[in-house]
């Protein structure tokens, strides 16, 4: 009986050398398979940082800065299933097209709504920027933004789209530490930096030390839902009926969160709900900011909720920096001074807010192994590629 269970031992000690050799030898593959393909496709292709929003796709390539800017439209044959157009072109079709032709936005929120067609709108990016060369070499590194509060089946949707789409390796950033690079913030020092990025379709706020995220909110309110606002106003107020882009337009020309010192109008042409036919009125400034009130009462009270949840050593670190804003929603008039009035925190908008989280993309990507610990992780507490 002894001498059995010796040779059981000795055999399951055998199984277990063979099992971690294994191991090792397929550890040694993949460290080879994966410097192998670094050295081939890397000298054929260039990485590549994505801000993938749900208004624009924003693309930065190493060496080369911000090359593409394009909104995150498709127009798409639903008869044939054919793409028609990617980008600005498809944009310009949004409201104009025949029934069987549809321009949608493949992104909701910020999250894959429509799997296969992202998958081609961000192929065709990567070959736009890989426009020479042998198109099966093109094979680049991809960093792609995402909102932070995205679920583990949410981001690994994003990272399989960028895979099949061509990347040899897709990795993941959230939104709000994208940014705060871009705007050159000290996010690996163990100091308080809050960043809020206003985007098309999330909000994102967060406080950031140590090359991590403290304290975060994403809202699915943003920009989107703030065209809706002035949607749901004109027809409420004036009887008229408009679209989307028109409302978009409007907020662009006269919105604002806090009174201006001048008064602005802009004519606004939609269709007479009563009569239906054509009509145009003059709207001004104050009642544009009545239509956007609910949305930003929302973002400001979730602001104020995120700073009593912060820890008392980093908020004054974060008096002191100030509250940064991010994205192309606070470029509403009169939102750096309501937010600083209703919180007591100084506010500054960062220089060209609307390529914030590109290019702080852009910088992870320079110098990727200092900042390698600021990637979204898996759940096993690796980055998550």
């Amino acid at each position: 009986r002894v001498l059995y269970k010796v040779r059981k031992r000795t055999e399951r000690f055998r199984t277990f050398v063979v099992a971690m050799e294994g191991r090792n030898i397929q550890d040694r593959y993949r460290r080879y398979r994966k410097r192998f393909s670094d050295g081939i496709f890397g000298r054929f292709s260039q990485d590549i940082g994505i801000d993938l929003g749900t208004a624009n796709t924003l693309v930065y390539v190493h060496g080369k800065g911000i090359v593409i800017n394009e909104p995150s439209v498709v127009a798409v044959n639903q008869k044939t299933g054919q793409i028609l157009a990617i980008g600005r072109h498809a944009k310009r079709m949004v409201g104009k097209t025949p029934g069987h032709i549809v321009a949608t936005r493949p992104l909701v929120d910020g999250v894959v709504s429509d799997f296969d067609i992202t998958q081609q709108m961000l192929r065709f990016f990567i070959n736009k920027v890989h426009d020479s060369g042998f198109s099966f070499l093109r094979r680049p590194r991809v960093l792609v933004g995402v909102p932070s509060g995205v679920t583990e089946v949410e981001r690994r949707a994003v990272i399989e789209a960028t895979m099949n789409a061509g990347a040899r390796e897709a990795f993941l950033i959230d939104e709000p530490m994208a940014a705060a690079i871009g705007a050159r913030l000290p996010v690996i020092e163990a100091s308080g930096n809050m960043i809020v990025d206003i985007g098309g379709g999330t909000t994102e706020i967060a406080v950031i030390s140590l090359g991590g995220v403290v304290v975060s909110r994403s809202l699915r309110i943003a920009g989107d839902e703030m065209n809706e606002d002035i949607v749901r106003y004109a027809r409420d107020a004036f009887n008229l009926l408009i679209g989307e882009k028109t409302a978009e337009e409007v907020k662009i020309a006269i919105g604002s969160a806090y009174p201006l010192r001048e008064p602005m109008t802009y004519p606004i042409r939609g269709r007479d709900l009563v009569s239906g036919l054509p009509k145009e009125i003059i709207a001004n400034d104050e009642q544009i900011r009545e239509a956007l009130s609910h949305s930003v009462r929302i973002v400001v009270n979730n602001i104020k909720t995120i700073i009593e949840e912060t820890p008392p050593e980093l908020l004054s670190d974060i008096f002191q920096r100030g509250i940064i804003l991010a994205g192309g929603g606070s470029l509403i008039r009169g939102l750096d001074r309501l937010l600083a009035n209703q919180t007591g925190i100084p506010v500054r908008m960062m220089e060209d807010p609307l390529t914030a989280v590109v290019r702080g993309t852009g910088i992870v990507l320079e110098d990727m192994e200092h900042l390698h610990e600021v990637l979204v992780e898996d759940q096993r507490g690796g980055a998550l590629k």
